[in-house]
């Protein structure tokens, strides 16, 4: 008989520092970067984009490590798994994590690989661009996946940037068929339309062996995902083959479709949008706590909802007020 979980959430992602500098859409032709995008750059190109840069801001992210974040605020027990560099920014990395609360054993690595950055240009308009080098987080071996703590979790979240690089690939199926041999809940984000572009055959084999019981997704993800050019028929198709599909529309909400029936929120009310790095990440947060909670799913969605709006009235994708006073006004 498989023990209670201890934890509620354990994740595997990237353990990236990000720097967030101010922008325009001039700086981003210049350098041609797709606006509101998120590329992989090589190292040569992360030193030259970061010599160009406006004076920025510093913090702890990595989209699996961001949704953390938001559920320790909201109290929730979690476990990160990442691998950093033994340098200046793994240490940095290391003490944001753990600050929060959050359990983070990974064995740091001394190597001439850095620890990953993300350098995030946030423009007039609130979008983010992001150039992410990933350094040191795309070389976690499987062996640095402790299955014992995997098992002890309520619900294994895995983010799909990280699918890309062969190691941790390997390293997240076999924390899956951990998390199901425990009979512990899958919780994947699809990340980005270049992860799906290049592992969409991997994403829909998982999901149509029941590897995945809740897909996060946002509106151009989940058309990618279904390869239909239409938001509602690509929810209906993808719906239908996993228990918990969860969509978000930017400024026009969120749906959830579970066991066939729709839901849907709108977007929480912010004074002004400064930054949306993280909003989706912190959605996850929200509807996952909510999840954990028992909690319908109409206020699972509020809840993801509140998450994503607090992030997005500030710079950086770690919340900054109090979640769990957050929860208290939106569900009462």
């Amino acid at each position: 008989m498989t023990a209670a979980p201890t934890l509620d959430v354990v994740a595997i992602g990237n353990a990236i520092v990000d720097v967030l500098a101010p922008s325009d859409d001039a700086f981003l032709a210049e350098h041609a970067l797709t606006k509101g995008g998120m590329q992989l750059i090589d190292a040569a190109m992360a030193e030259s984009l970061y010599a160009d840069m406006a004076a920025g801001k510093e913090v702890s992210g990595g989209s699996a490590a961001n949704t953390l974040a938001g559920l320790a605020a909201l109290g929730k027990k979690c476990a990160f798994i990442g691998q950093v560099c033994d340098d200046q920014l793994g240490a940095v990395f290391t003490h944001d994590v753990r600050a929060l609360g959050i359990r983070y054993e990974t064995p740091a690595v001394s190597s001439e690989v850095p620890t990953a950055r993300c350098l995030i240009l946030v423009t007039p308009d609130a979008q983010r661009t992001m150039n992410t080098f990933l350094g040191a987080s795309q070389f976690l071996p499987q062996s640095a996946v402790d299955m014992d703590l995997i098992r002890s979790a309520s619900i294994l979240y895995l983010e799909g940037y990280l699918w890309d690089p062969e190691q941790p690939r390997a390293a997240m199926r076999a924390a899956i068929a951990a998390a199901r041999e425990a009979g512990r809940k899958v919780a994947f984000t699809l990340s980005d339309n270049f992860v799906i572009a290049r592992h969409r055959d991997d994403f829909i084999d998982l999901i149509d062996q029941g590897m995945i019981d809740i897909l996060f997704s946002n509106e151009g993800e989940i058309q990618s995902l279904a390869q239909i050019d239409d938001f509602e028929r690509a929810v209906a198709a993808i719906a239908a083959r996993v228990p918990v599909l969860v969509s978000t529309r930017s400024e026009k909400g969120a749906i959830a479709v579970v066991d066939g029936m729709r839901y849907e929120t709108l977007a929480a009310s912010v004074e002004a949008v400064v930054d949306t790095t993280g909003a989706g990440d912190l959605f996850a947060a929200g509807f996952l706590a909510g999840h954990l909670e028992g909690l319908d799913v109409e206020k699972c969605l509020k809840l993801g909802a509140a998450a994503a709006a607090e992030v997005i009235s500030h710079w950086g994708a770690r919340p900054e007020r109090d979640l769990l006073a957050i929860r208290a006004k939106t569900l009462g």
